[in-house]
């Protein structure tokens, strides 16, 4: 095992074996990386809450457990943290935003209730945007999450503070959510890898109201075995939940799929997004070619295939995400403390209709099963992650007029929200930096519904073949 000074480069698996085997306390475990948030946070931005007194309570009950106990899950003893956007109860949740500075929830939401049933130690709330409506992480509360690998570049969004507590090896893995690319955004700008799980995969409950079926939560790793062990700790309905995603069979593990050769694979490409106007980065297309070969070399066959969404997709996405936005229920006083894209997008959610919305949810599910019929002999379909580099935090700036901001938002979820609409599962893989800045780039697999097994399979072999664990360490000796 690492010295105790380097105890944040092992990954969560190697965290929870070591102390499994009582070579370090889930206590000492727990303040080293208290001490990397110390020394990091307030540069990167990565919490708005921190909970130190209640992880090392938390580390001590750890400790205490018999070991013939221990066997709770894969990470049992394991730092972690949760984003900003669900309850935690006795804990400051803000939603990233001003409105909602002081509420104190008094009830876990059932992915936090899950994370402690495992063992996991929470150090605090991830930075995310207000009400996390953004693909940036930036807010009136603690102000942006900075990209791990140049503090002038945002860390991407929504949730960017955990991206960047993973990264800089605050936490070995982190909770997340995606309601329209934001596992997948960030996971592509800082460097690690995220999956997206289907709709359904993890409950949203009890207080989530997802009326678009969009979000969905999951993890945030610097390995897939990481982010399978967390997978399938949140994963599982919970009575009353709107969707259930079909459960692994009996005696099956996200974790164990990671272990597992993949079948020779049938993967369906495409690089030109379904909105229209917007030009990829030759960069992020680099990347993309970068894994088709190499998918190739791997055995698997690559097709190109035409992009299975239409333009028309945009326009019901943006309806679904404006009613949304009005999810939270503000007072005038509350209304006034709200930034100005967060205003702009409930604005427009007012101005839709019942019979617009309505309209808006037929037509994205047509659209969706159309892309679902049109992909279903591909195991997995090949996109890059974003169709731009790594942006200045000024490039998000919000004193100017909405729409500009909006409008440069697109460019980062041109790849990603079609998938939220399918409710498809899918992952971005940091197989590729950029040769002169060493920016990661990320790239994209989607997979058949409800069939994360088969993505994680594939991404453990990419990440063998392929391996980024060491970016990390130069990422960490440069901080």
């Amino acid at each position: 095992m690492s010295a105790p000074t380097e105890l944040h480069a092992l990954t969560a698996l190697e965290q929870a074996a070591a102390v499994r085997a009582g070579q370090v306390s889930a206590v000492d475990l727990v303040r080293h990386h208290i001490g990397r948030a110390d020394a990091h946070d307030k540069r990167f931005g990565a919490f708005i809450t921190r909970t130190n007194e209640a992880a090392l309570d938390a580390a001590a009950h750890v400790d205490a457990t018999p070991a013939a106990h221990r066997d709770t899950s894969a990470l049992f003893g394991v730092p972690t943290a949760v984003k900003d956007l669900v309850d935690t109860a006795g804990v400051t949740t803000t939603f990233g935003s001003k409105a909602f500075a002081s509420r104190v929830p008094t009830l876990d939401a059932h992915s936090v209730t899950r994370l402690r049933n495992a063992g996991t130690i929470s150090l605090g709330k991830t930075n995310t945007p207000e009400f996390g409506c953004c693909c940036y992480t930036d807010n009136d509360v603690v102000g942006p999450a900075r990209n791990p690998w140049d503090p002038a570049l945002s860390a991407g969004g929504s949730s960017g503070g955990a991206a960047v507590a993973v990264a800089l090896g605050l936490v070995p893995v982190a909770h997340a959510s995606d309601g329209g690319g934001s596992i997948r955004i960030p996971a592509s700008v800082c460097g690690l890898f995220g999956i997206k799980p289907s709709r359904g995969r993890v409950s949203s409950g009890p207080a989530g109201a997802e009326a678009t079926g969009l979000s969905v939560q999951g993890p945030l790793a610097r390995s897939v075995r990481d982010a399978a062990a967390l997978l399938d700790i949140l994963a599982g309905p919970e009575p009353g939940d709107p969707h259930w995603a079909p459960p692994l069979p009996s005696g099956e593990s996200f974790l164990g799929h990671a272990d597992r050769p993949p079948r020779r694979l049938r993967i369906g490409r495409y690089a030109t997004p379904a909105a229209q106007g917007i030009t990829v980065d030759p960069q992020c297309l680099a990347a993309w070619e970068h894994a088709a070969k190499l998918l190739e070399r791997l055995g698997h066959t690559v097709e190109d295939i035409p992009t299975p969404f239409g333009p028309e997709i945009s326009d019901h996405f943006v309806t679904a995400w404006g009613v949304q936005s009005l999810g939270h229920v503000l007072d005038t006083e509350q209304e006034t403390l709200l930034r100005p894209v967060t205003r702009a997008w409930r604005e427009y959610g007012r101005q839709v209709s019942g019979e617009q919305f309505a309209a808006a949810l037929t037509a994205m599910h047509r659209a969706s099963r159309a892309a679902v019929r049109a992909t279903q002999d591909y195991d997995a379909v090949l996109t890059p992650t974003l169709a731009t580099l790594p942006q200045p935090l000024e490039h998000f700036d919000e004193s100017g007029d909405p729409l500009v901001n909006l409008h440069r938002q697109s460019a980062f979820s041109a790849f990603t929200s079609p998938y939220n609409m399918t409710g498809q599962p899918a992952v971005s893989l940091p197989l590729y930096w950029t040769p002169h800045t060493g920016t990661p780039v990320g790239v994209s697999l989607a997979g058949r519904p409800a069939d994360e097994a088969t993505l994680i399979t594939l991404s453990a072999q990419l990440e063998e073949a392929n391996p980024w664990r060491h970016q990390y360490t130069r990422l960490q000796t440069a901080h």
